[in-house]
């Protein structure tokens, strides 16, 4: 570890899958790192990835102004990494993506905050089909209202260890006959490495040049819906039907398979998904991304195998397949 000379960051959201990582790269580069989280308990594991002292974990509900306050309280950056991909109770796409947004930034600035990086997504637009870009879109223009100067990250879809995305399909690959090829699978999508995305925030925290700026981050290949499924089953070694499914029909199924999110359930599709997977999620043409950060961007078949490994028969020692 390096010496902690950088000040003071505190990040909201630091416990996700994200999150973990932009914390272990901030605390790598000599920042002294405050972690605002709904539960600090379930966080503890971080708290090794910086010297003693250097990573605090401190209890947050973005809801409550005075606690939002005290989380920035001497900080001389924030990071906004809050985001949720469903609606479950009080975590809907308004409350986490908009109202908290603004919440962090108004209570930031009050703070005497410089530097405020806000991570949003790919295809966050005030007239998007699905709610969840429509509330991105708002998040950060929620933020920029206070914070003008502010950083935006607007990441394609996320891939590594612990990713949400792969390893839901290769979970399913281990267990249904078939993958649902929503929308025929020709959406596009430029998957970016964790690793990278976290890289990035570190940057927009550091560099004031910055300031202001927006960038879109995507890996350095444009794979489609179709290709993502081929890829999971190749590094998984399964065989399994792709199931062709129209957008309406998707649509329809997301309607009744989000209602498990009453439960408590994480649903494996949800209308609001669907209405997403309607749009292209690749960097724009023109937009800047990880190379105007001085980012190299990780290609997937460096490290989608480290970690699918596990739900092939066999796991690691399994032969790869060749299909």
């Amino acid at each position: 570890m390096v010496a902690t000379t950088k000040g003071l960051v505190t990040v909201f959201g630091g416990s996700g899958f994200v999150g973990t990582q932009a914390v272990r790269v901030l605390a790598r580069r000599g920042w002294r790192v405050r972690v605002a989280v709904r539960n600090p308990n379930l966080a503890v594991e971080l708290r090794p990835a910086g010297d003693p002292g250097q990573i605090q974990l401190v209890r947050c509900d973005v809801s409550d102004a005075a606690q939002v306050a005290e989380a920035c309280r001497g900080a001389q950056a924030v990071v906004n990494l809050i985001g949720v991909l469903f609606e479950s109770g009080k975590r809907g796409f308004d409350a986490m993506h908009v109202d908290a947004a603004r919440r962090i930034a108004e209570q930031a600035r009050a703070a005497g905050v410089g530097r405020f990086v806000q991570m949003s997504a790919i295809g966050a637009d005030a007239d998007g089909k699905s709610q969840y870009a429509r509330t991105k879109a708002a998040g950060e223009a929620a933020v920029r209202d206070i914070f003008p100067d502010a950083v935006v990250l607007r990441p394609s879809v996320v891939f590594g260890p612990g990713d949400g995305f792969l390893n839901r399909f290769a979970g399913m690959a281990s267990y249904a006959p078939a993958l649902p090829l929503v929308g025929f699978g020709k959406t596009k999508f430029q998957p970016v490495y964790v690793g990278d995305v976290a890289e990035a925030v570190a940057r927009s925290v550091e560099d004031a040049s910055l300031a202001g700026r927006t960038f879109e981050l995507g890996g350095p290949a444009v794979l489609t819906f179709e290709e993502v499924l081929q890829l999971v089953l190749r590094e998984t070694g399964r065989r399994r039907l792709l199931a062709p499914l129209p957008f309406p029909v998707a649509r329809a199924i997301g309607s009744v398979a989000q209602l498990s999110a009453f439960l408590g359930i994480p649903p494996l599709l949800t209308r609001d998904q669907v209405l997403s997977l309607e749009t292209d999620n690749v960097v724009a043409e023109g937009a800047e991304g990880l190379a105007a950060l001085g980012v190299q961007p990780t290609g997937m078949e460096a490290v989608v195998p480290s970690y699918l490994w596990r739900y092939r028969r066999g796991g690691q020692f399994a032969e790869k397949a060749t299909f």
